[in-house]
């Protein structure tokens, strides 16, 4: 096991020890594996959290890379993944305004992984959870000064440190793909979110055309940063398994849309 990485994990949506290495997707030393009880894709050796609080920028920068080193493994099933995902996007309306819709008029919403914490804005007093303690520290000082606050932590553990029914609205904006432990987040959001509030999930979605036709190119594989991958059943059955009921937010396009966009409420 390298330094950086955690031990091997059990399966995040139902615990097993039955993962199969999917070599086709697993290089080098990073272990993408498929849960032989339930089917969930994960990574069952993810990095350990002390590399990623000490980390400011190393999304963009592994981000990069892997733009780069896909452009020129395969140019062409880069060329038709882009396109596609281009296509996708063609007909999302502003962020703020979902958030208005889904959310209400105004209240607590709070942005899990939240960067150097600038999604959020007026109506909304924006409270954050931030791994890297960089960000984390940008992300306060702007959160305070609308009123909120930034814990700098996982999200499965610094959501614990928040009021119960405190929120209109939790934003797991990309976010969950990176969470070692996505049903403890989920199991906080549920305990701090409003009954009458909602949780906005975004996650790659493994299910999607592009990665059946562009396999370990698909932009959704980030090794080590994504350590699990969703397709619509598994994150409906992690959802249902904490208490929330999911509606796909994207079900027209969802066959060729490289993200999972759902909805969550307590059931």
């Amino acid at each position: 096991m390298a330094e950086n990485q955690s031990a091997v994990r059990a399966c995040p949506l139902c615990g097993a020890r039955t993962g199969r290495r999917l070599a086709a997707y697993a290089p080098r030393e990073w272990d993408v594996s498929a849960c032989g009880a339930c089917g969930f894709v994960y990574l069952a050796n993810p990095p350990a959290e002390e590399a990623l609080e000490a980390g400011e920028a190393a999304w963009e920068e592994s981000s990069a890379v892997e733009q780069e080193k896909r452009v020129e493994q395969a140019p062409t099933l880069y060329r038709f993944d882009k396109a596609t995902r281009l296509r996708t996007r063609l007909f999302r309306g502003d962020e703020m305004t979902k958030y208005r819709r889904w959310f209400g008029a105004g209240g607590n919403v709070l942005d899990v992984g939240c960067a150097e914490g600038s999604r959020l804005r007026a109506p909304f007093t924006p409270f954050g959870i931030e791994v890297s303690r960089a960000l984390a520290a940008k992300a306060d000082a702007r959160m305070r000064a609308l009123g909120g606050y930034c814990v700098q932590g996982t999200g499965a553990e610094a959501i614990q440190s928040f009021p119960e029914n405190h929120f209109d609205g939790i934003l797991f904006r990309s976010y969950l793909e990176h969470e070692t432990e996505p049903r403890r987040a989920l199991a906080g959001a549920a305990r701090v979110v409003k009954r009458s509030g909602a949780v906005y999930v975004k996650v790659p979605n493994y299910g999607s055309l592009n990665r059946r036709v562009v396999g370990r190119h698909w932009c959704g594989f980030r090794h080590p940063d994504h350590v699990n991958y969703f397709a619509p059943e598994t994150l409906r059955q992690m959802a249902a398994a904490e208490g929330f009921g999911m509606q796909i937010l994207n079900p027209i396009n969802l066959v060729i849309d490289d993200n999972i966009h759902a909805l969550l409420r307590l059931s």
